[in-house]
């Protein structure tokens, strides 16, 4: 346990390092106190939420398997909030204007920019960047909020998916009221493809069609570009999605929490995952940071993305020394909402949810992995978490029971088998499928690599999320510009 002296003395540190001018030193210190709150906290309320009935076994320990305070998550989302609250005014520019002047518009713009020119250096957010703040502390509350009442009430997976649809709302209706960009820049590979630039007229045909449709019966415009929009011949060449991209913004804000949740069961496994993306996001965002040469707009969005994840860490690390093997706490649903949420919102308002989707690579290939069970193609049991052998404390893979084998589940088993992707028991007689390998990663690092214990499983699925993590910034900033004829890191290839 952390001594009371090393405590104060982090507080202070913490506390004399706030800048009111910096606020990449600001969050630093922020994130140290949200560090301490949460270490401190989390041991002092364990004993409440056990009281209440949030509590769970560790069934992947030798007996006797105490009872554990669980939807700890809580804490650090809880924690983490009122941070976000207090950063506020260290983060945006405060700018005023005299009494005199309140009724004339040109005084008070010039008042306005006089005062910003004064502490541009300090790269603070103007005023208006302040709405899309809000809104994402507003969206992280509501989800919050569902994951705490999933945790208590144990909602079935079918109606839990779409509920971080329901809390992104604020998050998409600021962004359509204060940035409403939607179009994309299309690869070069699809216009140079035979027949490239004629299918990219009928999509862009069919989306000013849906458009149209959309703005007749709700008034409202989701266009970015003119109505009358074409694809140009020069590149880049962009098309506009118009209602699609806010169909796909919202499809990313249930994805990417919900991937959180699916990747999950062993100690340290939630927290770690999200802790490695943390340290993802923030070496790219870093990479633009340190550059002269971005534009005022990449730099804003991605000290955006900062001032979010830095915090986020924080908190993070202090419940993972809880959560880490042999886990004294569990983190619950409410947790892997969160953080789910927290990294949509940084790529949606942070202008690079495409780029947020690479470093998901490995919780995508775990939900398409997954796909045959959670659609019930083939039998799901309701945790598929990986097996313990109590004899020698290692984690082998579950196996699900196929009782009534079909032509599509049969074949979907032997296509994974022959690629190694599951392992398979059958019928010494008949050879009939038995049972298999349930269908996560987990599961499919231990039939590739053997039992291990549950610690050094975590490790290599950390390992795995960071490395890949890694090569996607580099495939970002070199492939990319091979791909869309342009980038907007100075290091990248042009």
């Amino acid at each position: 346990m952390m001594s009371r002296v090393l405590k104060l003395s982090l507080s202070v540190g913490a506390i004399m390092a706030i800048a009111p001018n910096n606020p990449v030193r600001t969050v630093v210190a922020f994130s140290v106190i949200g560090y301490l709150i949460t270490y401190s906290v989390i041991p002092r309320v364990g004993p409440s939420f056990v009281k209440i009935g949030l509590k769970g076994r560790d069934l992947s320990k030798r007996p006797p398997n105490p009872e554990l305070p669980e939807t700890m998550g809580l804490v650090a989302a809880t924690t983490y909030l009122f941070l976000m609250f207090g950063l506020i005014p260290f983060i945006f520019f405060k700018y005023l204007v005299s009494f005199g002047s309140l009724a004339n518009d040109e005084v008070m713009s010039e008042n306005y920019k006089t005062q910003y020119q004064s502490i541009k250096d300090n790269k603070l957010f103007p005023h208006n960047k302040l709405a899309e703040y809000l809104s994402g502390i507003l969206c992280l509350q509501s989800t919050t909020l569902l994951g705490l009442l999933d945790d208590l009430f144990d909602i079935r997976w079918r109606h839990k998916f779409f509920l971080p649809a329901v809390a992104s709302l604020p998050l998409l209706i600021v962004y359509y009221v204060d940035f409403s960009v939607t179009s994309i820049v299309i690869p070069s590979f699809v216009t140079d493809f035979p027949s490239g630039s004629y299918l990219l007229s009928v999509v862009n045909s069919f989306v000013k069609f849906s458009n149209h449709l959309v703005t007749s019966i709700t008034g409202l415009s989701f266009r970015t570009l003119q109505t009358d929009y074409v694809v140009p011949d020069q590149i880049p060449k962009l098309i506009d999605l118009g209602i699609f991209y806010y169909v796909y913004m919202s499809a990313v804000s249930i994805f990417s929490p919900n991937s959180i949740n699916i990747l999950a069961g062993v100690n340290g496994l939630e927290v770690g995952q999200s802790v490695v993306l943390a340290l993802i996001f923030l070496v790219n965002d870093f990479c633009y940071l340190l550059s002269n040469n971005i534009s005022q707009a990449a730099h804003d969005s991605h000290l955006f993305s900062v001032i979010f994840v830095v915090p986020f860490l924080g908190v993070s690390l202090a419940l993972l020394q809880y959560n880490w093997f042999p886990a004294r706490v569990f983190v619950g649903d409410t947790y892997c909402y969160f953080s789910g949420m927290v990294f949509a919102i940084v790529g949606i308002l942070g202008h690079f949810s495409k780029t947020l989707m690479l470093f998901l690579i490995p919780q995508v290939i775990n939900f398409m992995y997954s796909v045959p069970q959670l659609f019930h193609i083939i039998p799901c049991p309701r945790h598929r978490l990986p097996r313990f052998n109590a004899e020698d404390g290692l984690m082998y893979p579950s196996f699900g029971n196929l009782e009534k084998p079909t032509w599509l589940s049969t074949s979907i088993l032997s296509i994974l088998d022959a690629f190694k992707f599951i392992k398979l028991e059958k019928d010494p007689k008949s050879g009939k499928i038995k049972r298999f390998s349930n269908m996560t990663i987990i599961n499919l690092c231990l039939v590739w690599f053997g039992p291990m214990r549950e610690d050094k499983l975590c490790l290599l699925l950390l390992a795995i999320q960071f490395i890949v993590g890694l090569c996607m910034i580099v495939f970002r900033h070199t492939v990319g510009p091979w791909l869309f004829g342009y980038d907007n890191l100075s290091w990248g290839v042009k």
